[in-house]
């Protein structure tokens, strides 16, 4: 019971430690005005990437590091917790950056923010991940043995494709002994790729649509094909 009481204060103790550094970044963040207020919040669809882009584009020039820990904070939080909608932030970092700083904090926070997931899901996950993907984690343990030497190959191939979902991997990593080296590294350069096209579209996402978001997936659906048609054979 004492084994549960710690586990559960270091979840605790983390959570803390992201909503305090929001806190403290909020805080060093100029005072915006009352229009701008509503529409300074976490971007669930494009149109609030939009709004949000616009509100962070005005103060970046004379608050770069506050708006820079502030996109990357959010993005480690999301990481962190396996929240979906990471997307949208790869996209406003785009926007809102030079491309070697967005793919930097990109691949930087989705490595970091993807390793406190596996020690999450590793301390509290395996219970639950157990019991509602049974048949998924059992395939997927057999596919990680037979990659033996070749971790971390594979690893970045499945970030780099859509053949699992990036929170599966998170979660599911340390259940089928993924050894933590790998997965780190592995996140690290196998996000960059896919990452290209949405900061690419980032840069013009005051005239993108919803429309637009969908030719960039079909366009990264292509890539995995092209990729696949090159490599599959070696991880199957």
């Amino acid at each position: 019971m004492g084994f549960l009481s710690k586990r559960n204060v270091i979840l605790l103790l983390i959570l803390t430690i992201y909503l305090i550094s929001l806190f403290l970044i909020y805080l060093q963040f100029p005072e915006l005005k009352r229009e701008e207020r509503e529409h300074f919040r976490y971007p669930r669809n494009l149109e609030d990437a939009k709004s949000l882009g616009r509100i962070l584009l005005r103060y970046k020039e004379r608050h770069f590091l506050v708006v820079l820990a502030g996109v990357s904070a959010v993005y480690l939080m999301l990481q962190s917790f396996a929240i979906p909608g990471s997307i949208f932030l790869t996209i406003l970092s785009g926007y809102l950056f030079s491309f070697p700083v967005a793919l930097a904090l990109v691949c930087l926070c989705s490595a970091a923010g993807a390793t406190v997931c596996y020690f999450i899901s590793y301390m509290f996950g395996k219970r639950l991940i157990v019991y509602y993907f049974p048949a998924r984690l059992a395939l997927w343990q057999i596919e990680v043995q037979k990659q033996g030497d070749h971790l971390l190959n594979y690893i970045i191939f499945l970030r780099i494709t859509p053949i699992l979902p990036n929170w599966f991997i998170n979660l599911a990593s340390p259940i089928v002994d993924v050894p933590l080296v790998p997965f780190f590294f592995g996140t690290l350069l196998g996000v960059a790729p896919p990452s290209f096209l949405f900061i690419q579209a980032g840069t013009t996402l005051q005239m993108m649509t919803n429309a637009n978001v969908v030719l960039v997936l079909e366009f990264n659906f292509i890539t995995f094909l092209f990729c696949n048609s090159f490599t599959c054979s070696r991880f199957v």
